[in-house]
C-alpha cells in the first residue's frame, strides 16, 4: 500500500510534469513562430513584467532591430507585429518562472508538514539543480542569436535546451514512479533493462537530431518521402557535416527512426515472454506504450516532412501545426520508454529470456 503521503508527493512531481510538457509545447510555438529573440535580455526576476507603457515598447523594439533577425530578415516589422512575437517569448519564460515558484512553495509546504522521508533530499536537490542549469541553457541559447550575423539561435543550443529540458522531465518522472510504484509490480530483468536502456540512448540521439532539424529548419530542404529530393542516399554526404548539413542532419534523423522502430518492434516481442512470467507486474499495459506511440510518430514525421513549407515563417499552417504535434508526440515517447526502464530492475534474480 502506498502511504498517503507518498502519494501527495508524487501527484505534485506529475503536476510538474504536465507544466513541463505546457513549456515545450510554448516553446515549440515560440520557435515556429520566430519569436524567441525578441528579448534581448536575461532578467530572471523583472523580466516577468512586460513592458507597460509605449515607452518600454519602444526601447524593447529598439533593441530587437539591433540584432541579425531584425536586419535581414524581419525589418519590414511595426510594434504590432514585435508585440506577437514578444509576448510567445516572454509567456515561454513567464510560465518557466512559474514552475520554479510552484516547485519550491510545493517543497516548503511538505517540507515542513513533514511528508518527506530522509531518502527524498538527495533527488530534490538534484532536481533544483536541473531546473537552475535549464534556465542558464536556456539563456546561452537566446543569446547565441543575438548578434549581427545570426538570424536565429544556434541549432546546437536548441538541442542542448531541449535535451536538458527533456531530462528534467524525465528525473522528475522517475522520481513519481519511485513514489507510486510498489515494488511487486516490477519485474528482475537485467537484459530487459540494458535493451530498454539502449533504446533510451538511442532516442536521445534521435531527439537530439530532431533539435537540429527545427535549429537548421531543414524540413525545408527535402520535403519529400521515402527518398530525399530523389535520393535514398544523398550525393556527397561524407565531404558535409552530420551536424549542420541540412540534408545530411535530414539522412540521419530518417534512418534513427527506421533504426527506432525497429529498435522498439524488437523489444516489444522480448517483453511479451517477460510480462507472461511476471503476471504481477506492470509490464503487460505499458509494454504497449512505446510501439503505439512510435508508430504514431514515424506516421507524423513523415507527413510533417511532406507538408514542408519552401519559405520559413511564411504562417502558422499546417506544417507548423504538425511539427508541434511532432514535438510532443516525441516526448511522450521517451515517457513510454522511461516508464518500462523504471519498471525493468537490473538487480535481483532475472526473467528467463
Amino acid at each position: 500500500m502506498i502511504d498517503h503521503k507518498r502519494k501527495a508527493v508524487a501527484w505534485w512531481l506529475i503536476a510538474g510534469i504536465l507544466m513541463i510538457i505546457v513549456e515545450f509545447i510554448m516553446g515549440g510555438v515560440t520557435r515556429l513562430t520566430g519569436s524567441g529573440l525578441s528579448i534581448t535580455e536575461w532578467k530572471p526576476i523583472m523580466g516577468a513584467i512586460p513592458p507597460l507603457n509605449e515607452a518600454d515598447w519602444n526601447k524593447a523594439f529598439d533593441s530587437y532591430k539591433n540584432i541579425a533577425q531584425f536586419k535581414y530578415l524581419n525589418s519590414h516589422f511595426t510594434l504590432g507585429d514585435f508585440k506577437f512575437i514578444f509576448y510567445w517569448e516572454w509567456s515561454h519564460r513567464l510560465w518557466a518562472r512559474m514552475l520554479g515558484v510552484v516547485f519550491a512553495i510545493g517543497f516548503a509546504y511538505f517540507f515542513f508538514r513533514k511528508y518527506f522521508e530522509k531518502w527524498m533530499i538527495r533527488p530534490f536537490i538534484i532536481l533544483f539543480i536541473l531546473g537552475g542549469v535549464q534556465g542558464f541553457i536556456g539563456w546561452k541559447m537566446v543569446s547565441s542569436g543575438l548578434n549581427d550575423t545570426e538570424l536565429y539561435v544556434k541549432h546546437t543550443w536548441l538541442a542542448t535546451h531541449f535535451l536538458s529540458a527533456l531530462t528534467l522531465m524525465c528525473y522528475t518522472l522517475w522520481f513519481a514512479l519511485k513514489l507510486l510504484v510498489p515494488e511487486e509490480r516490477r519485474v528482475h530483468a537485467r537484459p530487459l533493462f540494458g535493451g530498454t536502456l539502449g533504446i533510451v540512448l538511442l532516442l536521445y540521439v534521435q531527439l537530439a537530431y530532431g533539435a537540429f532539424m527545427a535549429g537548421l529548419h531543414a524540413s525545408k530542404s527535402a520535403p519529400t518521402w521515402p527518398t530525399i529530393n530523389g535520393d535514398w542516399v544523398p550525393a556527397g554526404m561524407a565531404a558535409r557535416s552530420f551536424i549542420s548539413n541540412p540534408i545530411n542532419v535530414q539522412f540521419m534523423h530518417r534512418g534513427l527512426a527506421y533504426l527506432l522502430l525497429l529498435a522498439i518492434l524488437g523489444w516489444f516481442f522480448y517483453t511479451s515472454r517477460v510480462a507472461k512470467e511476471n503476471p504481477a507486474s506492470l509490464l503487460g499495459k505499458t509494454r504497449w506504450w512505446p510501439l503505439v506511440v512510435v508508430l504514431l510518430q514515424v506516421t507524423l514525421g513523415i507527413i510533417t516532412v511532406l507538408s514542408a513549407p519552401l519559405i520559413v515563417f511564411a504562417k502558422f499552417g499546417m506544417y507548423e501545426w504538425l511539427a508541434e504535434v511532432h514535438q510532443l508526440v516525441a516526448m511522450f515517447l521517451l515517457m513510454a520508454v522511461v516508464v518500462n526502464l523504471y519498471l525493468a530492475k537490473p538487480s535481483g534474480s532475472q526473467a528467463r529470456a
